[in-house]
């Protein structure tokens, strides 16, 4: 097995699927800005949605890329030997290309070959059928021909070996898993690649698209056959050096080396230390590429900020639990600067704006740390001179009023000589997280298949209104953010004053003369150098590749852009501007709707 370093890992990958055709593709935002349905980029499809549903991307039919991605479902189990927030994932695609014998044949290339993985470490899990596929046969039998024996190929159902939809409806179909032998012995006869027993870790995912599901819970065959895989590179890099944990190959390394010389702690000394020194690892490290990113947020109290905010203040607390200086984090969040500038460059670029808004967010939780600890003298001088136990109704108050962790409500008491009624706190705490998620669960229903013309029309209406605010108000001015929902379109822009009602009607009254207008909206394909003497609005800068597309509508608007579009500018129905306001010092945010 060949020990790599991350940046050999992805070159590797890279420099294999371009020698094959796929074009070579930049990583897309973590802030996805036209899909409701999510709050982070959690895959490398996702920015890839309208391809796979047949839409032609400007690339080709083959693409390859790392995607950098947040997932926060399992924040609580960051700390352990493998999960992460933040990862990059290395994919491959196959747009109504190739499908499931070139996609398997090149992956077993790929990991023993390149790789140097021995073919007996290697085991796979294929689907097993039910009413709506069959059994994938063909994938077993093409592992079987690459070398996989049929002992170590296994028949999962579709909880295991079955992926999507993203939402509700849209792509999705069967897939075969790969998975390293750990060489743990099995836990049963019956042990597979299903059990949670640690003698099957998976290294990689080939899904083969080829249904769409319909909001009956029926499917269809999808009008083209795709290929979707995803390869995790901090736990790849982890297995190809042996180690035991992702924290500690050069992703994480020198951050966590800078943890324990700032607070004077030894990582793997203690489990405790070690865990808290893993926390602010991934946390500072998901929290500066969120702050870097090309759509970058800021903590607040709401959506992807509010992830942000949560993130940087766990931080803070694991930072506690080792003594590390209140700036540590920020000394962290520098390693990271430097750690990933060159891979993605919008990190560096965004240095300021990332160690300005860390020493902001944790000199701020430092405050309300302080006053949980007032709050918390307060509830235990009503408590009666013979109670000792701090009820789980009042730990939760401290935790979703004031911020004020658990395990600081816990130690607080202890010193204090109370208790803290736990078993009451995670009632409350589960009763809450209920809440929140059948709250998540209604905002973000669905898929970005369910929204498409939705969220088309408008993502059409934002390129008219930008072109109206260009030819109305000033010609510099240019987006410096968007977001779509099926409901309405936000759209921020530089600008130095608030717009006045004549302004805001002039520029309603332009978008839906070019609504009236009702001209074809042409998509071209080519270079970028020929779209920039087209006069097509854009950013020119690494944002794009050397093939672009250029939707043009009529005389209005002509602009580089990835989709998605209506077909007609008549099918927008009536444009109308409901708020303008300021976003941020010199850049203002229009919020509109299409009405029909």
């Amino acid at each position: 097995m060949k020990q790599l370093t991350s940046k050999e890992l992805r070159a590797t990958y890279l420099n294999f699927f371009a020698a094959r055709g796929h074009a070579v593709i930049k990583s897309a935002s973590l802030i996805p800005e036209n899909d409701p349905t999510v709050l982070f980029t959690t895959a490398g499809m996702h920015p890839l949605v309208p391809y796979l549903s047949g839409e032609k991307h400007p690339a080709g039919r083959r693409l390859t890329d790392v995607q950098k991605c947040v997932r926060t479902g399992d924040i609580d189990e960051v700390g352990d030997s493998s999960h992460c927030t933040f990862f990059e994932m290395l994919g491959n695609w196959s747009l109504g290309d190739y499908f499931k014998k070139e996609s398997i044949g090149w992956s077993y290339e790929l990991l023993t070959k390149e790789l140097g993985i021995d073919p007996a470490r290697l085991a796979v899990s294929v689907f097993a059928g039910d009413e709506d596929c069959a059994r994938d046969e063909e994938s077993a039998s093409l592992w079987q021909q690459n070398g996989i024996p049929a002992d170590r190929i296994f028949y999962l159902p579709k909880k295991n070996n079955w992926w999507g939809p993203a939402g509700e409806t849209g792509p999705c179909g069967p897939d075969t898993e790969i998975f390293i032998d750990t060489g743990k012995p099995k836990c049963s006869p019956d042990c597979s690649p299903a059990c949670s027993c640690g003698k099957y870790l998976e290294i990689w995912n080939n899904v083969f698209m080829q249904f769409h599901k319909n909001a009956d819970g029926t499917f269809s065959p999808l009008k083209q056959k795709n290929v979707d895989t995803g390869m995790g590179l901090e736990r790849t890099v982890c297995v190809l050096n042996g180690l035991q944990s992702v924290y500690e190959t050069d992703l994480f390394a020198p951050a966590i080396a800078t943890i324990a010389r700032l607070s004077g702690t030894t990582y793997g000394a203690e489990a405790e230390s070690t865990r808290a020194m893993r926390v602010i690892a991934d946390h500072i490290r998901t929290a500066t590429m969120m702050l870097g990113d090309e759509n970058g947020i800021v903590p607040s109290n709401v959506n992807q900020g509010y992830i942000l905010r949560r993130l940087i203040r766990r931080a803070v607390r694991f930072a506690r639990v080792i003594n590390l200086p209140d700036d540590g984090i920020v000394e962290v969040a520098k390693v990271y600067i430097e750690q990933y500038r060159e891979v993605y460059p919008e990190i560096g670029q965004n240095a300021d704006k990332i160690v300005l808004e860390l020493s902001k967010e944790a000199a701020k939780f430092q405050t309300t740390l302080a006053q949980g600890i007032k709050e918390f003298e307060k509830v235990i001088g009503y408590l009666p001179p013979e109670c000792k136990r701090l009820s789980g109704k009042a730990a939760f108050r401290l935790y979703d009023t004031f911020g004020f962790p658990i395990e600081m409500t816990q130690e607080l008491a202890a010193e204090k000589g109370y208790d803290v009624d736990i078993k009451g706190y995670s009632k409350a705490f589960e009763e809450h997280q209920a809440k929140s998620r059948a709250g998540a669960e209604q905002t973000f229903k669905g898929g970005l298949a369910d929204h498409a013309e939705a969220t088309s029309r408008l993502h059409t209406a934002t390129h008219l209104m930008n072109a109206a605010l260009r030819t109305l108000l000033d010609p510099n001015i240019r987006q410096r953010g968007s977001n779509i929902t099926a409901e309405r379109l936000r759209f921020d822009f530089n600008f130095d004053r608030p717009l006045t009602p004549d302004e805001i009607k002039a520029v309603e009254d332009w978008v839906n003369a070019a609504i009236k207008a009702d001209v074809e909206i042409v998509c071209e394909e080519m270079p970028i150098e020929a779209a920039r003497e087209k006069g097509a609005m854009g950013v020119f800068d690494n944002k794009y590749g050397d093939v672009v597309k250029v939707y043009t509508m009529g005389e209005f608007s002509c602009e580089i852009c990835g989709g998605p579009h209506a077909k007609r500018t008549g099918e927008l129905g009536h444009f109308k501007i409901v708020k303008e306001q300021s976003s941020s010092a010199g850049i203002r945010r229009i919020k509109a709707i299409l009405e029909y």
